[in-house]
């Protein structure tokens, strides 16, 4: 099943995406779907962020391809960020590119989207937590990043968070495709297999640090091909089982 958020002239809402039409439904889809029996075109509504998170917690250096192209150790746990809801943006929205940045850097990565209030979760039913799974752009100022250490500046640019377009909420998040696209040209290209930490692993790891509510997100880490976006340019992230998210680049004014 295929989640999304959208709006339209006179609401804004959750649906469930059947090809070109929307079946609405009443309020957030987390604790159950309930439609409410209206519909409306894709033709007639602009896509939006597929959930509003209290917090992306991302993840560093989870493919060893990555590790090796930044030249990067492996850490020994699981490298762990935040990136603030204020830097989420839709489908078709421009990423900006900020002044104090020379290198700004996409990061297509497989996000999870979690589906209920989760603490000190087992790796063996961490995937009981997660509504779903959507395609994110982890947007990096790699300039600022080596320079700070830090990731926080990095990373929390607004229009730094890209999502969409969708949620799917049957995927099997340990066999698919992660690809890349910078004007239509391939950059990255991985199977998430290759990951070094698991999504069930992420899960509970993370959630033995803090509290994960429902629409939160987890940006599970990049593989090797990152590189610098300029203005003007179309960056593309592709899983095929829950679509592809496209966004334009722009300077800032």
């Amino acid at each position: 099943m295929k989640i999304v958020r959208f709006k339209t002239e006179s609401l804004t809402s959750y649906g469930v995406l059947e090809k070109e039409r929307i079946r609405l439904l009443a309020g957030e889809p987390y604790a159950s779907i309930q439609l409410t029996g209206d519909e409306c075109s894709v033709a007639d509504v602009t896509f939006l962020a597929p959930c509003e998170p209290s917090k992306i917690v991302a993840v560093g250096i989870n493919y060893t391809s990555h590790a090796k192209e930044l030249d990067f150790q492996i850490p020994p746990v699981p490298l762990i960020f935040l990136k603030p809801p204020s830097a989420v943006i839709g489908p078709e929205e421009n990423i900006v590119l900020p002044q104090m940045s020379q290198q700004v850097d996409y990061e297509g990565e497989l996000a999870v989207i979690i589906g209920r209030e989760t603490k000190d979760i087992s790796e063996e039913n961490a995937l009981d937590a997660v509504f779903g799974y959507s395609c994110i752009n982890d947007v990096t100022a790699r300039d600022l990043q080596k320079k700070d250490v830090q990731f926080t500046r990095s990373k929390s640019f607004d229009t730094f968070a890209p999502m969409g377009p969708c949620v799917e909420t049957e995927l099997d998040p340990c066999q698919v495709d992660v690809k890349s696209y910078v004007n239509g040209e391939m950059r990255q290209n991985a199977n998430t297999s290759a990951m070094i930490r698991s999504v069930p692993e992420l899960i509970s790891f993370i959630s033995k640090i803090m509290t994960l509510f429902p629409g939160d997100v987890i940006a599970t880490g990049t593989p090797a091909g990152v590189g610098p976006l300029q203005a003007g340019d179309s960056v593309s992230v592709e899983i095929n089982a829950i679509g592809i998210l496209s966004n334009g680049v722009i300077s800032a004014e």
